[in-house]
């Protein structure tokens, strides 16, 4: 089975919680496999099954008190 892997720019994130929150969002998504998000670099990186959807994790990011910016 193969996968996606996208990394978008996301503002506001300063610290470990910060990451937690967006994981945990992020990771319900329907079809994402994977988060790692990084506060240092402003990096979230998706591992999804198929090719994401941009806007559907954008609402994941804001509802963790994010904003997504775009890909990186």
């Amino acid at each position: 089975m193969s996968t996606v892997t996208t990394t978008y720019k996301v503002t506001g994130m300063s610290c470990g919680h910060c990451e937690k929150a967006i994981t945990k969002e992020v990771g319900g998504v329907a079809g994402v496999t994977a988060v790692q998000a990084d506060a240092k670099s402003s990096l979230v990186t998706v591992t999804s099954a198929a090719e994401p959807d941009d806007t559907v994790i954008g609402v994941a990011v804001d509802a963790a008190g994010y904003e997504l910016v775009g890909r990186a």
